[in-house]
């Protein structure tokens, strides 16, 4: 497991918000550069405050990127978006959460734009981000691409994200069906990224958090090699270390065709507070 080395800046909240509810947790990561790519675009992190008033404004974040770019460049996008969405989502002044994460996501999408057009090697690239949020007694997902994040509760995977994808497009308007998505090969455009030169808005999700829940936030490493029922599966049955390494392993058998990444997150407890 990672977590993030940098010093976030979270005495800068001006706004105290009471603490309700303190959210108790186990986490699990895993991620493997897969069989055919030669470098790692992959990026998860995690933060998980003591300080109450943090708890109380901001929450435990947890967050995986899926680079692109070739030359090292995907690299570079995924690791800048989630060191940049981190700083801004606990340095943000207010104490809305949609505000703050729409805030994360418009840094994260603006540093590595300028990153990008700065340096010529490193131009195009870019990143999904998919960005779970554990707040008091709520959830909050922050998304933008086509990396996932899926809840599994009382022995039922659902899928929380819609993927930011050409190819799902084209099955909500019912122009596709969902077996033709997954084997068509604009599977994997993109309409939405970190380091895009358009402005648009992360889907926000709110939800209640349920303790039992465990949460998969993964890329399409996972998703591309790895179905819904052994998702489920895998979840039902391991604690999150060891469901993140089955959840890597079986996308490497699968095929392993890309960065594989799975990030797992359990809540234990909901401890009211005051």
């Amino acid at each position: 497991m990672e977590e993030i080395t940098a010093e976030l800046e979270t005495d800068r909240l001006v706004e105290a918000v009471p603490l309700r509810a303190r959210p108790r947790i186990t986490v699990g990561a895993k991620t493997d550069i897969g069989r055919i790519r030669e470098n790692n675009e992959d990026k998860y992190e995690f933060f998980v405050p003591e300080e109450d008033p943090v708890i109380a404004a901001k929450g435990l974040a947890f967050i995986v990127a899926d680079g692109m770019g070739g030359h090292e460049a995907g690299q570079i996008a995924s690791e800048l978006a989630v060191k940049t969405f981190l700083e801004t989502y606990y340095a943000y002044p207010g104490s809305e959460p949609e505000a703050a994460l729409r805030a994360a996501v418009h840094g994260a999408n603006r540093i590595v734009l300028d990153v990008g057009r700065a340096i010529p090697s490193r131009r195009g690239m870019g990143s999904t981000l998919s960005a779970l949020v554990l707040l008091q007694e709520v959830g909050y997902i922050a998304q933008v691409g086509d990396s996932r994040v899926y809840r599994f509760r009382r022995g039922v995977t659902e899928l929380l994200t819609v993927d930011h994808t050409w190819v799902e497009q084209m099955v909500l308007h019912g122009s596709l069906s969902r077996e033709e998505a997954e084997s068509h090969p604009n599977r994997h455009m993109l309409l939405r990224a970190i380091g895009s030169d358009t402005e648009f808005e992360p889907d926000i999700y709110l939800f209640q958090l349920e303790p039992g829940d465990t949460y998969m936030i993964c890329s399409d490493g996972i998703t591309n090699h790895v179905s819904d029922p052994q998702i489920n599966e895998i979840l039902g049955a391991a604690a999150p270390s060891e469901a993140a390494r089955q959840l890597v392993t079986s996308a490497l058998v699968g095929g392993g065709s890309d960065n594989a990444t799975a990030l797992v997150v359990r809540i234990d407890a909901i401890e009211p507070v005051g």
